[in-house]
């Protein structure tokens, strides 16, 4: 069966129709011809935009010469109430700056100090889910992403989600994701960053509640930083990091900005990834039976780890098929030459990786969930060269090794423990909203496993 994927739109459409759809859903807003094609551009009155399929010219922006192509602050614009100067919106040498000091947070070694509060975690979502696992259809969205924000919790601040702090940043954050689209008007209508932004209300509200949260508890670390208290977590580790070119570290409200997009890159991408996995095992029973039985022989430990085989490829098949972030836009700083054509300095490249794992000239049967690809030649080029479900090249998702241990660990947890079911009567339908997510929920059917 052909996992779910969102209807295309119609070839023509008017501006106006495409903006309308846009700000629905970018997946359905966008022509089927897009998945077949190298280029396409895209005219606005206010802006040019080309996305580009070409794995060459996605090496060009994101590889080679990525300080020629900074990220757009046209998606960034519609983030900064909650971001603010967070390493997911900065450019340049402040950018350059801040991954010095986050990055030996999650270098290799650290991760396994990591995987501890992950199995944590996990332990406790299988545990919640316990009360729920009696064969009626449930929305298994709202316990993946409970999962997540606990890993996120216990990992960065060594609390855990049931903590009080930590459950009123985890409610906030589901308002503002109701509140929030993926573009605004700052997307399409250029102009100066104390231009007006159009913020819905309960947007701006939202946005100021988790900030003053995350103060809070940001602000408590360095109190026990400073007092010799403080566990030695992923907080601790970022704020008493200094930067080896300047010897500066992150103060209070810098930490909150990253702190911010931990949460929302570290929960809200990993909650989308674990309930479209849970899907797919219930579309193909065969392959869940398989990571189940690798999850049952798993003793639970790090080391343990690399047994999981068939468990990361399911997981990586899962990120392919359904990118937890869809699309990513940046802009060029000069004139350029894409596949013979001219691109004026100031266009928007948008980058897509839901297109890009899906295009129909680099995969074999890019549309079918098929985790043996990974085995084959054509899974290995389309790795190297048209995979990116956390970026790629010195902008790399920074969390990318924890995001795949913590996604094959909470899978390996939950999978031990219960059975899923398709509910037929209630497909799953994809939108894109901050994350690859779904319309009206992902309804499957959970049952405890015997045993």
């Amino acid at each position: 069966m052909i996992p779910a994927k969102p209807p295309a739109r119609p070839d023509k459409v008017s501006l106006w129709r495409y903006l309308r759809l846009f700000r629905q859903d970018i997946l359905s807003a966008q022509p089927a011809k897009l998945y077949g094609a190298w280029m396409a551009e895209f005219r606005t009155p206010f802006f040019r935009s080309y996305m580009v399929n070409d794995p060459e010219v996605v090496k060009l922006v994101l590889n080679d010469r990525p300080d020629d192509f900074p990220k757009s602050d046209r998606v960034g614009a519609g983030l900064r109430p909650l971001l603010g100067q967070s390493v997911f919106l900065t450019n340049g040498d402040l950018w350059k700056q801040q991954r010095r000091i986050i990055d030996p947070a999650f270098a290799g070694g650290r991760l396994r100090d990591t995987f501890p509060a992950i199995l944590a975690a996990g332990q406790a979502a299988v545990a919640r889910m316990a009360p729920l696992a009696d064969g009626t259809p449930r929305d298994i969205e709202p316990e993946t992403s409970h999962a997540a924000a606990d890993v996120i919790f216990r990992t960065l601040f060594s609390v855990p989600i049931e903590d009080r702090v930590a459950s009123e940043v985890f409610a906030a954050f589901k308002t503002y994701q109701r509140t929030q689209p993926i573009l605004n008007l700052a997307a399409f209508i250029p102009g100066p960053r104390w231009m007006p932004r159009f913020f819905r209300r309960e947007t701006r509200a939202t946005a100021r509640l988790i900030r003053r949260l995350i103060t809070d508890m940001t602000a408590a670390r360095l109190a026990q930083i400073e007092a010799g208290t403080a566990p030695d977590d992923l907080a601790t580790k970022i704020m008493t990091t200094a930067d080896p070119v300047t010897g500066q570290t992150f103060d209070v409200p810098e930490m909150v900005d990253q702190v911010a997009i931990f949460f929302l890159a570290g929960h809200e991408t990993s909650a989308a990834a674990l309930a479209w996995t849970l899907y797919l095992l219930a579309l193909h029973p065969d392959w869940q039976d398989r990571v189940t039985a690798e999850a049952v022989a798993w003793d639970g430990s790090f080391a343990g780890l690399s047994g999981l085989r068939t468990t990361r490829d399911v997981f990586r098949e899962s990120l392919r098929l359904y990118p937890p972030v869809p699309m990513m836009v940046r802009e060029t700083t000069r004139q350029e030459v894409f596949r013979k054509r001219p691109v004026g300095a100031g266009a928007q490249v948008v980058l897509s990786p839901w297109h890009l794992h899906r295009h129909t000239r680099i995969w074999d049967n890019p549309d079918a969930f098929d985790p043996d690809r990974w085995q084959t030649e054509n899974g290995k080029t389309g790795q190297r060269t048209a995979y990116m479900p956390f970026s790629a090249g010195p902008r790399v998702c920074t969390g990318a090794g924890f995001a795949m241990i913590e996604g094959v660990v909470l899978l390996a947890q939950v999978l031990a423990a219960y059975r899923f079911e398709l509910v037929a009567d209630r497909p799953p339908v994809p939108v894109a909203h901050l994350t690859v997510r779904t319309a009206n929920g992902m309804w499957l059917r959970m049952t405890p496993r015997s045993g």
